[in-house]
């Protein structure tokens, strides 16, 4: 083990004015590199704020961006960060207080942008939410499983833009009648 002097004539304030710190800094790193060795030499930051979101809180943000407002009493179809974070905010279960560029920043860690679709159609079937949350269900329990869809809706000539949340890459382009493009 290397051992410095720690008072050594002028070796000290020689040090604190090559690294411009003062000469009792300089001291106690030489107290701590005889005690610790290189080891000490990492300081191994604890200050600031604590973490305030757990790696369970982050998933549920995560899947509650991936869902759809309506399906969770929302009167709106996309979440923005401001609706996002305010939602997250009110729930009277498991409240999340987050900032919006902080929730934006986790968006982005977990790979999710905000994207635009070529097309949107929405559906008039009465049954239309108790169908979406079945297939929720069933593709959130079973991801194993593929399903296909083809259903024949409104013809309309000029396509209507959509957006949402989704996985990084880029956005689906989609035909009239709904098969994706690729």
């Amino acid at each position: 083990m290397v051992v410095l002097a720690s008072a050594g004539g002028n070796t000290v304030p020689a040090i604190a004015r090559l690294v411009q710190a003062d000469e009792d800094t300089i001291r106690q790193v030489i107290h701590r590199f005889n005690e610790m060795g290189m080891a000490s030499l990492d300081p191994r930051w604890a200050g600031g704020r604590p973490r305030l979101i757990s790696p369970d809180d982050e998933q549920f943000i995560v899947t509650t961006a991936n869902t759809r407002p309506e399906s969770l009493g929302r009167p709106f179809t996309r979440w923005s960060v401001r609706k996002l974070a305010d939602y997250l905010t009110t729930l009277a279960a498991r409240p999340i207080a987050i900032g919006r560029e902080r929730l934006r920043l986790l968006l982005i860690k977990h790979g999710i942008s905000f994207q635009r679709t070529k097309t949107w159609k929405e559906s008039t079937d009465p049954d239309r939410d108790a169908k979406l949350a079945r297939i929720e269900h069933v593709t959130s329990h079973f991801p194993q499983r593929v399903f296909a869809f083809d259903e024949f809706g409104p013809l309309a000539i000029r396509p209507q833009a959509g957006s949402g949340w989704a996985p990084k890459g880029p956005p689906c382009k989609r035909s009239g009648n709904g098969h994706v493009l690729r």
